[in-house]
């Protein structure tokens, strides 16, 4: 089984997960690069993933439509192109034989989900759209901030092996927050230090893990008295989980 990830517009990835003869992708916000992938590697498009309804995520689907052996999956209640599977929280699909969990994480969009492979090959998968990205987190444009971090919460449970698949490359512009909010963690440090080297090769920072964002990302780290002191002095008016991260959030959407 191999994991593949497509750029797309400027800094958009569409998952592709094959295995050398079928494939499923996630979030085709535009069909030319998945259209190339399935012919230069002989792929039959058997499925297609939809976390949130978003143009950048699904702008390429009916393009596909005609290349598509298999359903389109997306969640209940956003607006995603018709005709489509709607899903719920708990809900399971099985797609190129593995068994994919949806879990509801609502806060960039209302009705916003994500995929876990918990079987996958080699390590856990979570096809994650705009909620969690490494580093960071999606803007809150329909949810709330009491939403987004349960939603995190959530993820950030999951087993630290998951491999998180997020749908933009925003890694090093994440990177310089993170280093703001918590400048003396090391692991962050040596972090940001692999994935400058990684662009600078013009290579993909993803997929990350949750281990590894457990350690780094802010979003995921509103426990920890550095990152809520950081907080109090953004707006925080206490060490509560909901508002260290609304904080936080409310930062980093003016952050140079």
């Amino acid at each position: 089984m191999q994991l593949v990830a497509l750029s797309a517009f400027v800094d958009n990835y569409i998952w592709m997960l094959h295995d050398g003869a079928r494939a499923v992708v996630v979030d085709p916000g535009e069909a030319a690069p998945v259209q190339f992938a399935l012919d230069e590697l002989a792929l039959t498009l058997v499925g297609i993933l939809v976390t949130h309804h978003h143009e950048d995520h699904i702008g390429g689907i009916d393009e596909l439509r005609d290349r598509l052996h298999g359903p389109i999956w997306g969640p209940r209640r956003e607006s995603i192109p018709p005709p489509y599977t709607p899903l719920d929280d708990a809900d399971h699909i099985e797609a190129l034989g593995l068994d994919f969990e949806v879990i509801d994480v609502p806060g960039h969009t209302a009705g916003h989900i994500a995929f876990y492979a918990a079987q996958a090959p080699d390590a856990p998968i979570l096809f994650c759209g705009d909620t969690l990205f490494s580093c960071g987190c999606g803007r809150l444009f329909e949810g709330t901030a009491a939403q987004m971090h349960a939603s995190l919460a959530r993820l950030a449970a999951l087993p630290g092996s998951t491999r998180v698949c997020c749908a933009h490359e925003y890694t090093l512009a994440n990177l310089r927050f993170a280093l703001a909010v918590e400048p003396g963690n090391t692991d962050l440090q040596d972090y940001a230090a692999r994935c400058r080297d990684l662009r600078a090769r013009g290579e993909a920072t993803l997929p990350s893990s949750i281990a590894l964002e457990r350690r780094t990302n802010p979003f995921l780290r509103w426990a920890e008295p550095v990152v809520a002191c950081s907080a109090r002095g953004h707006g925080a008016a206490s060490d509560d989980p909901v508002a260290v991260f609304a904080a936080l959030r409310a930062w980093k959407n003016g952050f140079g």
